[in-house]
């Protein structure tokens, strides 16, 4: 085969965001030929995101495999993920059955340890050019395509041609801003607080999720000691608890029912948070253009599945237009066949989540699940699933739950969703046919 004409071409890909989905998009690519100019906005390598869960669900287990930052993660002290919830009728403690496999995990790690750490595993990969502090100002278009990005950098404006450009640049994107990709936004009903503590004990060491119906709070212990706790309130309680942030913070905290004991740990970081944060999805792909992470699907913080999300986007594109991406096939077809990936994987998880982001009360079979869970436990036996769905677990009210993930509520008339792994899926003993599957 003739080697593909790459004139006029900068890279091969170009990516907006050195974050999460952007490093890994960058290194799945680059290790499949592609040359990817990797950029970020930021000068500083160490940046990282401050408001996350800063928790990585089991689903993005193959992920960190693949990308080889399993042995990083672990030094860097990564928890695995076990958990608990609170729920009106109770603690729900999932476990494995007594022969059973061990449940999957992946880890809590903090973003300022995350972020750095593949933010640099990018630079190092053959193919990948990280570029900091080079934030892009439009793009460049021929025909109704795009065809690269118009970026500032330290020494100026500059170009940079590619066959394609990634928007990995968040919920408010500029790339797809430039590309007059427009956002479908979800209100959510509850707003949010958190902050880092040290020396904070947790029962068992798992991290904790209270569901108190409107109310939502979790414990995630972390690498260093650190434990992250937020607090997702019914936003009609907003102006009472912001006349005394800090104190309103601390008396909800300890309000929890067998709640953290913050009087024995150190507070290592203000109250930080948010009093409006909605959902957001738009089309994955546009002629020359993908998103992945936030920039295509936010989802609501109460399930924690941004990280896991963001990782994954990153592989189903590399692993669909890589080849085209060097000039070897239709990026037209291929950005298709990526789009199809991202709306089955993710198809309806957006209104389920939104739907429960308006703070309503559970449903009758939602309550039906928790209150039989919390009574009987939920002790998890392997199921068979189809090979190709790996990633079921990204229902916002199913997936991964129980020790080894971290909190998942129902989703309406269906029980609580099982893990998937690499490998295949674990099920729950309460787990009734699902619709449609």
């Amino acid at each position: 085969m003739p080697k593909p004409e790459s004139a006029g071409y900068d890279y091969d890909v170009v990516i907006s965001g050195a974050s999460l989905a952007g490093s890994a998009a960058a290194i799945l690519l680059a290790r499949r030929g592609v040359r990817v100019g990797l950029l970020e906005r930021r000068s500083d390598p160490e940046a990282y995101k401050v408001l996350c869960t800063h928790s990585l669900q089991a689903s993005a287990y193959p992920v960190l495999d693949e990308l080889g930052l399993i042995p990083a993660l672990e030094k860097a002290g990564a928890v695995r993920n076990e958990a608990r919830w609170y729920t009106r009728w109770g603690w729900i403690e999932p476990r494995a059955a007594p022969a059973g496999p061990e449940l999957p995990y992946a880890y809590n790690v903090r973003r300022s340890t995350l972020d750095p750490l593949i933010r640099s595993h990018a630079a190092e990969t053959p193919g990948v050019d990280l570029l900091l502090g080079h934030h892009v100002t439009g793009l460049l278009r021929e025909a109704g395509r795009t065809e690269g990005a118009r970026a500032s950098t330290p020494q100026g404006e500059r170009e940079l041609r590619a066959r394609l450009v990634v928007g990995a640049d968040g919920k408010d994107s500029a790339v797809a801003k430039f590309a007059g990709v427009p956002a479908r936004q979800y209100e959510n009903a509850r707003f949010g607080y958190l902050a880092h503590f040290r020396d904070l004990p947790l029962h068992g060491g798992f991290s904790h999720t209270w569901f108190l119906e409107p109310d939502m709070a979790y414990a995630f212990p972390n690498d260093d000691g650190v434990t992250v706790i937020a607090v997702l309130p019914d936003r009609k309680r907003l102006p009472a608890f912001r006349e005394d942030l800090e104190g309103s913070f601390l008396d909800f905290v300890r309000a929890l029912p067998e709640g953290p004991p913050l009087d024995f740990a150190e507070r290592i970081t203000k109250i930080t948070g948010t009093v409006r944060y909605p959902l957001h999805s738009r089309k994955p792909t546009a002629p020359g253009v993908a998103f992945i992470g936030d920039a295509a699907l936010t989802g609501d913080p109460l399930w924690g599945v941004g990280c896991g999300w963001a990782l994954q986007s990153a592989q189903w594109l590399a692993e669909s237009v890589a080849s085209a991406a060097t000039g070897r096939g239709d990026l037209n077809r291929s950005l298709m066949a990526y789009a199809r990936r991202h709306r089955r994987r993710l198809r309806g998880h957006q209104y389920l989540a939104a739907d429960f982001a308006k703070a309503r009360p559970f449903k009758p079979l939602e309550r039906l699940m928790f209150s039989a869970a919390a009574r009987d436990g939920a002790t998890h036996a392997p199921v068979r699933v189809p090979p190709d769905r790996p990633t079921a677990l990204l229902e916002p009210h199913g997936g991964r739950q129980g020790r080894g993930r971290q909190h998942q509520a129902p989703r309406d008339g269906r029980a609580p969703r099982a893990p998937a792994t690499h490998r295949g899926m674990t099920g729950s003993a309460l787990e009734v046919k699902r619709r449609g599957r």
